[in-house]
């Protein structure tokens, strides 16, 4: 879990190169380490020049570049991540971390510890989520508290210093460079405790825990026979821990119900220091069975400062929360539709935000309509071409809700009109957003009372848990679909 090197690059648009390096760091004992791992598919880190020539090409920055270009922008290459390979010298550099904030450009090259080819998954990459990391810990540094270009100048001239600390022979210890700023500014008389190198600084005031515990579920329901529908749930477990001592211990506990849906695909943080093997090994391509692991799952660690990610998780629950169908006609100038949706009754019926977001993109402005709605209220945004039902807080003791209208729309505007590639005939869709406060999918809960906590002083412990939706499409289907879970189940 190394890096090889580390970039800041200012996008400058009209400037002869497009941009320019800010800071640059390489790892040379990384990068030895690279060529012996990566044998004879090993490729160098290149120059400041050759690299940045190849990453504003690649993220199609630079001022000349208008072309399509099959290797870079076929739909075959689509990138769905921030990971670029970059053609530099005739080959490939691969695998690069690249996003752009704020007009600066943020990258590095992580360590992979074994051959390039075939290319081995993203996640078996450690360096590829530090490499991250450390990039959005940068970004944190050098725009806290910025006022002009001038602090930023001062806070660039810093990192070197920094990443000594922060990040020692391209080895991440703490990606929150102010820590690293703090301990240089600061000099310790007195330290009863040596000190860990990864961890700078002490916390000194109240003890107290935060745990949060975020679901997002995204689901994809066709109402149609051929084609299957799809729902997923995906898991972070967050946590920040102020306690003093240097290395205090912390032990949290994520327990499910008896009908709780198993934790799968668990990536947990740098500081957990052991995990049950069971843990580690559930995964979501595996066959689910009755000998799954069910938890608890216990998670030990020595925390840092900062508020940081415990793990995150997947999860293949039976049923989504809301099903939902989706009937879109026309007759003659007339569009008529047609909504129903069934909240299931294992899910809490007590929303904090409910709303379906039904868009007309491709057609002209809405001129007339006429509906029915069994609850909730309806929004109109005549010029945006789009209905807004504002479901409320709860389904009624039905758990069913439906809604019917009928639309005529005006003459489209050239310029003015939302449109949208795929939001014709069958292809329409509705959009739903929920967030329920207290309540997972999964079950999954911190226990307050199994945290077993090393340091001095009794910490208050705090535990929140909420879901919300992400991505949740109800599709168009040629006939209304019966709102019903039996389908569904296995």
């Amino acid at each position: 879990m190394a890096l090889r090197a580390v970039w800041l690059i200012r996008h400058e648009p009209g400037t002869p190169l497009g941009g320019t390096v800010r800071f640059s760091r390489r790892y040379p004992t990384v990068e030895k380490r690279a060529k012996v791992f990566n044998g004879m598919t090993y490729v160098p880190v290149p120059e400041d020049g050759p690299f940045l020539r190849a990453l504003l090409f690649q993220l199609r920055l630079l001022d000349d570049d208008k072309d399509f270009i099959e290797r870079r922008d076929g739909c075959s290459h689509l990138n769905k991540t921030s990971i670029y390979g970059l053609s530099v010298g005739g080959e490939e550099l691969w695998p690069v971390i690249a996003f752009l904030r704020d007009s600066m450009i943020y990258a590095s090259v992580p360590l992979v510890e074994q051959a390039l080819s075939p290319r081995p998954p993203l996640i078996s990459i450690s360096g590829v989520s530090q490499g991250l990391e450390l990039l959005l810990g940068i970004q944190d540094f050098l725009y806290s508290s910025q006022k002009n270009d001038t602090d930023l100048h001062t806070k660039l001239s810093q990192l070197p210093d920094l990443l000594l600390q922060a990040c020692p022979l391209g080895t991440l210890l703490d990606a929150n460079l102010q820590n690293s700023l703090n301990s240089i500014n600061s000099v310790s008389v007195t330290q009863p405790q040596k000190q860990p190198a990864w961890k700078v600084g002490a916390y000194k005031g109240k003890a107290q825990i935060s745990i949060s515990i975020t679901e997002t579920v995204k689901c994809m329901q066709y109402g149609k026979q051929d084609i299957a529908d799809t729902w997923q749930v995906a898991g972070t477990v967050a946590c920040k821990c102020d306690l003093e001592g240097v290395m205090p211990a912390v032990t949290i506990s994520l327990s499910l119900p008896t009908n709780g849906s198993p934790l799968q695909d668990i990536i947990v943080h740098p500081c957990v220091t052991s995990l049950d093997s069971a843990i580690l090994t559930s995964s979501s391509i595996d066959t689910m069975d009755d000998s799954a692991f069910s938890g608890p799952y216990k998670f030990p660690f020595t925390p840092p400062l900062e508020s940081f990610n415990l793990c995150h998780y997947t999860s293949q629950v039976p049923v989504p929360p809301i099903l939902g169908s989706y009937h879109m006609k026309e007759e003659g100038v007339q569009l008529k539709v047609t909504v129903n949706f069934k909240l299931h009754e294992s899910v809490r019926n007590n929303f904090e935000v409910c709303e379906a977001h039904i868009p007309f993109y491709n057609r002209g402005p809405i001129t007339h309509l006429e509906y029915k709605a069994s609850f909730g209220q309806l929004e109109v945004f005549r010029e945006k071409s789009l209905l807004v039902w504002i479901i409320g807080q709860k389904f009624p003791k039905s758990m069913e809700i439906s809604l019917s209208g009928t639309l005529t729309f005006g003459v489209k505007g050239h310029n003015k009109q939302p449109f949208d590639h795929i939001c014709i005939g069958n292809t329409a869709y509705i959009k739903l957003n929920f967030r329920i406060a207290d309540y997972t999918l999964t079950g999954c809960y911190a226990d307050q009372h199994s945290v077993q906590v090393f340091a001095s002083g009794k910490p208050k412990i705090s535990a929140y848990r909420k879901l919300i939706s992400s991505d949740y499409y109800i599709w168009n289907s040629k006939a209304p679909a019966p709102v019903t879970y039996a389908s569904l189940l296995p």
